[in-house]
């Protein structure tokens, strides 16, 4: 198989496995676990697994210099917030149009690049910021009976910008130019950590899980969304390169909004249909704006 085949397969594995967020999350928090220990559990996970997985299998250093520890800190604490205000979001919006909305990072990015690092912003990217708002609009009003709630799709907005704020770092910051992906990801998953201990005053908050199939859904968490997406991603950037990537991100709201319809009852309307097809007709202006 040529290799950039093998690195969209691994693009939509990657986007697919990101979209369970809710199939994974929203079950424990139907059990009563809160937000903060719901993360709590998925980053300690994942941590542990993905540590587990460079160090034996991959056989990968885990040693960072101390020019590396302050931006990957930093890093960390914008992956986890990102995590923290998206699954907040879930508790005033529906699961699927909650991670459409969070797909307009692309579109923050590029006004982030355009401010502050004087990339030129084209009239390409200023109407498909345009395009996406009105997106963004329909789904405001999209669930019948009832407009969707502000307070979550602010939080949802802020999730987004939380992100973009990620990836300008990672792109910016020299130190973290020439540390290894799988490194990376395991230390900003490591420091992210940080905020739900001591949001859970160092655990002493911390919600138990004491049924199996909690204990199942937080692996799942833990597996799909996190250790699943992030090492298949970084096969998808290597072998098909990042805009591809980017493209292949839309499975992301999309796998979401399938299984908010399929398993928890979410009304799919055509202003929501709609509204999808405007923030993904958006983003996809931004990630192919450098392509014929």
């Amino acid at each position: 198989m040529k290799r950039r085949a093998i690195g969209i397969i691994n693009g939509a594995i990657a986007s697919a496995s990101y979209g369970t967020n809710p199939l994974f999350g929203l079950p424990l928090y139907m059990a009563g676990i809160g937000v903060n220990s719901v993360l709590f559990y998925r980053y300690v996970i994942a941590v542990i697994i993905y540590g587990l997985w460079l160090k034996f299998v991959k056989k990968i250093s885990l040693h960072i210099t101390k020019k590396e520890f302050f931006p990957l800190f930093i890093m960390g604490l914008f992956f986890s917030l990102s995590s923290l205000t998206l699954f907040e979001a879930f508790k005033y919006i529906e699961a699927g149009i909650a991670c459409t909305i969070l797909f307009i990072y692309p579109v923050l990015v590029a006004i982030i690049m355009a401010v502050f690092f004087k990339e030129k912003l084209t009239r390409r990217v200023v109407f498909a910021i345009f395009v996406t708002s009105i997106g963004i609009l329909s789904l405001y009003t999209g669930k019948p009976g009832a407009g969707l709630n502000l307070k979550g799709v602010g939080i949802v907005l802020l999730s987004a910008l939380m992100y973009a704020l990620y990836i300008v770092g990672i792109k910016k910051i020299g130190a973290l130019r020439h540390i290894h992906r799988g490194k990376m990801s395991f230390y900003v998953m490591f420091f992210g950590l940080i905020v739900y201990i001591y949001n859970l005053k160092f655990c002493t908050q911390l919600q138990m899980l004491h049924k199996p199939v909690l204990w199942a859904y937080a692996l799942g968490l833990a597996m799909f969304p996190t250790i699943i997406s992030l090492e298949t991603i970084n096969v998808s950037i290597k072998l098909a390169g990042p805009t591809t990537t980017a493209i292949l991100g839309a499975l992301e709201p999309l796998t979401a909004i399938f299984f908010g319809v399929l398993l928890f009852n979410e009304q799919l309307t055509f202003r929501i249909t709609a509204g999808v097809i405007l923030v993904l007709f958006g983003v996809f202006m931004i990630v192919l704006r450098k392509d014929k």
